[in-house]
């Protein structure tokens, strides 16, 4: 039966057994969760063929795509399908006419089906503690929040009140506690409110935002043959995309709920072959889901939980008109939620054209800052001084040690020559940029990841989305053309609490940006060079070059 046409009572059920009411006697609103598997009799998805996860693909960067068939499978291909700024496609010269025919569907509220979003129950504990203790609690985790009867933050995984199937998996992976942004997010977004949070790239936004669809997908109706997914996720880029269908893998497994991702720079045979036999979480990125949509491959209509991760970085590279055509296709009931590092004003315009009513949370300060667990360590020096330097700190940082870091050059070229020279020198470097086949790239990370290779040279745009854990050092060979980069850069290190150093060439070609490098750093309590000091007052017009 067509998503719009109503439900019989059977269709009706949610994936958990319905029998037992939200709010019984006070209690949860989990309490529908039924014993054994939790599934009502009428899910038609069955044996666990379904759920196949691929194998991976050949042996090395060049080991051809991977040919399985499970919804979670990584499939290799070509580099950049729409040949805009960001290498997966669309970008800035992104062609917005090409899906004129893409119109919005004029939405009857009252025709629509109700959905169920509001799934919060305040823990006892969480409701007894005093007003004063609550203010405390956010000050020390500098949180702010903005926006009318918001929900008070949790301290621990159960005062969250997830059902089970949703603690059991939290438990399996050892966190102590939730981040600063998943104990003020969780009860907004549980809440079905609309919502925005400000944090910082690896405080744990993922979670905060996938938990809580897990709860909403199993409260909805089952997905019927032609109906889209429940929940979509647009990424900035390919690999955020990738990692985040990791996530919502794990914790969505012991529901079995289906997701697959959709990207460009790979093939869409797989991609559209997910979305026909139906999954209830899809992430992708802008360009490649317009082209399923134009298509007909799938269809939005049932799309109840809206996430934008990373909108700052995705208005960066120009999918603004890709993002406004998507969520034109959703009911404008749906729950949406957005998150950023940053809010200037281009966010908070989208937030405001799309998000009603909404709440937001920050976690440190709105202005552009760097984290302060990570040790800043600024260079002052000429281009022809930048490989002494790398190799004597890497000698001196690395040595015996199998350290992952990050080097960041300002072009392929120069990525290319920094990965040569290094492995001239018996240093175990790999290159990833936009020139690399997406296979290649796919090859580099995970050697990269599973420390095979300790080191991985790479440019922004290749590095856009990356999410490397217990990488402890970060290097910018080049200063890139913006400070918002440099932040974005160097908080590939010191993640989820963990410490880490940057190590920053600065050249006299860079003095432009000298006064906002010195306003992180001293934002941060990091030590300032005397030349870069000098640098401040000669890119206000005094004195002459440094060399």
């Amino acid at each position: 039966m067509a998503y719009g046409q109503g439900y019989s009572s059977s269709e009706n059920q949610s994936r958990f057994d319905r029998n037992s009411s939200y709010n019984q006697n006070g209690g949860s609103r989990y309490n529908n969760e039924k014993s054994g598997n939790g599934f009502s009799h009428n899910d038609r998805r069955g044996g666990d063929s379904s759920y196949r996860g691929g194998s991976s693909g050949g042996g090395g960067f060049r080991g051809g795509r991977d040919n399985s068939r499970g919804f979670n499978s990584n499939n290799g291909g070509g580099f950049g399908q729409r040949g805009g700024s960001g290498f997966n496609g669309g970008g800035r010269n992104y062609d917005n006419d090409r899906f004129a025919q893409l119109e919005a569907p004029t939405w009857n509220l009252d025709e629509l089906p109700a959905f169920e979003k509001n799934f919060y129950v305040e823990h006892p504990n969480v409701a007894a503690r005093s007003e004063t203790h609550i203010k405390e609690f956010r000050d020390k985790h500098e949180m702010t929040c903005f926006g009318p009867d918001i929900p008070r933050p949790v301290e621990t995984f159960e005062e969250a009140n997830f059902p089970n199937y949703v603690l059991s998996e939290i438990r399996k992976l050892g966190f102590e506690k939730p981040t600063s942004i998943q104990s003020q997010g969780w009860p907004m977004a549980l809440s079905g409110r609309d919502m925005v949070g400000v944090a910082q790239t690896g405080s744990g936004k993922t979670l905060a935002y996938s938990l809580p669809s897990i709860v909403h997908i199993n409260a909805q109706p089952l997905l019927q043959p032609g109906d889209g997914p429940i929940v979509l996720i647009l990424a900035p880029t390919r690999e955020l995309a990738v990692q985040i269908q990791t996530e919502c893998t794990k914790y969505g497994r012991s529901s079995r709920i289906r997701n697959t991702c959709v990207y460009g720079g790979a093939p869409k045979g797989p991609q559209i072959r997910d979305l026909t036999r139906g999954v209830e979480i899809c992430i992708a990125t802008p360009g490649r889901l317009l082209d399923m949509l134009d298509a007909g491959k799938t269809n939005l209509r049932r799309v109840t939980y809206l996430v934008l991760d990373e909108a700052d970085r995705m208005l960066d590279m120009g999918f603004e008109p890709q993002i406004r055509k998507i969520v034109d296709q959703i009911r404008p009931d749906r729950q949406t939620l957005m998150w950023s590092a940053t809010w200037p004003k281009e966010v908070e315009a989208l937030a405001r054209d799309y998000l009603k009513d909404f709440i937001q949370i920050n976690i440190g300060s709105l202005s552009l800052s760097a984290n302060h667990k990570i040790d800043q360590i600024i260079e002052v020096c000429t281009d022809f001084d930048k490989q002494g330097k790398l190799v004597k700190h890497l000698e001196q940082y690395l040595g015996s040690e199998q350290h992952k870091t990050i080097i960041f050059s300002a072009t392929k070229r120069t990525a290319d020559s920094i990965t040569r020279f290094l492995r001239q020198d018996g240093w175990p470097a790999l290159a990833i940029h936009g020139d690399k086949a997406q296979n290649e790239r796919d090859w580099v990370l995970d050697q990269f990841r599973s420390g095979k290779s300790n080191i991985m040279v790479a440019t922004d745009v290749a590095s856009r989305g990356i999410d490397v854990k217990d990488v402890r050092y970060v290097i910018n060979y080049d200063f890139p053309t913006n400070i918002e980069d440099y932040v974005h850069r160097i908080g590939r290190t010191g993640r989820g609490g963990s410490s880490g150093t940057s190590i920053t060439y600065f050249t006299q070609e860079n003095q432009r940006q000298a006064k906002e490098l010195v306003s992180i750093l001293k934002e941060a309590n990091q030590n300032i060079p005397q030349e870069l000091s000098d640098m401040t007052y000669n890119s206000r017009g005094g004195g002459g070059k440094l060399f």
